[in-house]
């Protein structure tokens, strides 16, 4: 079968190697390029930055596998009628649990006080809480949103998640709908964002639910940028109703200089790195997914176009 790979050419270099290799262990006969005509492609591995934007030639391909967990710049392509696949990727998942935890555990044991406070003073009045007695809310509850809440539950900590549809998960007390959000958000000292970019999530965390956080919370983001009010973060900044933020995506990326994230005292700029998917897991993925079609076999990881994730 043809295979195209539709991304940035420094991506193909990357790739390639570890695509062949997950081919040739699934026992697939293939052709992988970036070149082949669009009549005679069945499977198409995709980056929304790469050279293919309209896929009405592709009339005979069978699945379109995206590259990134986020499908939010892909999914409402009106020429993208063939099935979508976004990725979930062991790799990503394991590097976003670490990203996770790492800061969560740097606000929760208030380590920025001795990190940058090496000016002479004796600070060791202040103990922070056990794990079991900070709550965490993680909104947000896939692949990402689920092993990273369940990393955090392993530690001690309390652990809410909230997705639009309920879910059952080992760990977490799961919650779901308006009412759920709410609830989820009470009282919560620690909040992590996982959801998905779509018009429902865009703004989730807004002045009035910000206000439902315990006094002195703290906001963990590596999702998506969208999903917070800025105006309304930067407040709850400056009045301390929030006591800290760690930032990794945004609204504009790069994040621009002026913008008032870069200069707050209390606001940590990390430049949308929390995880990335690896070539090597992800190679396994795509090639257990083409292998799936040629058995005849259900996609793994497809979009619900309705959903927009």
């Amino acid at each position: 079968m043809n295979i195209l790979f539709s991304a940035k050419p420094d991506v193909w270099d990357e790739y390639e190697s570890p695509l062949r290799r997950a081919l040739d262990a699934a026992g697939l006969t293939y052709d992988l390029s970036r070149d082949h005509a669009p009549e005679v492609v069945d499977y198409i591995v995709f980056a929304p930055n790469g050279p293919v934007k309209d896929f009405t030639p592709y009339v005979n391909t069978r699945l379109v596998m995206g590259l990134w967990a986020g499908v939010e710049t892909v999914v409402g392509n009106a020429t993208l009628t063939q099935p979508l696949a976004r990725m979930v990727d062991d790799g990503l998942t394991r590097g976003m649990v670490e990203w996770v935890v790492g800061h969560v555990m740097r606000h929760h044991l208030g380590l920025d006080a001795h990190i940058h406070g090496q000016d002479g003073v004796w600070r060791n009045d202040v103990y922070p809480p056990l794990a079991q007695d900070r709550p965490v809310t993680v909104l947000g509850l896939g692949a990402l949103g689920s092993a990273c809440g369940q990393a955090l539950a392993g530690l001690g900590f309390p652990v809410t998640g909230w997705s639009r549809s309920p879910k059952q998960i080992d760990g977490l007390t799961c919650l779901s709908g308006d009412a759920g959000l709410q609830d989820a958000l009470a009282g919560a000292q620690i909040v992590v964002l996982l959801l998905p970019q779509t018009p429902a999530t865009e703004n989730i965390l807004n002045a009035d639910r910000l206000a439902l956080l315990a006094p002195g919370a703290f906001i963990v983001n590596p999702g998506r940028g969208p999903l917070i009010d800025d105006d309304a973060l930067l407040a709850a900044l400056d009045s301390g109703a929030v006591a800290a933020a760690t930032l990794d995506v945004f609204r504009t990326e790069p994040l621009p200089q002026a913008h008032p994230f870069w200069a707050h005292p209390r606001v940590t700029v990390t430049p949308h790195i929390a995880s990335t998917t690896r070539p090597d897991t992800a190679a396994q993925v795509i090639a257990a997914n083409i292998a799936r079609g040629e058995r005849g076999e259900p996609f793994l990881h497809l979009v619900d176009r309705s959903a927009g994730y």
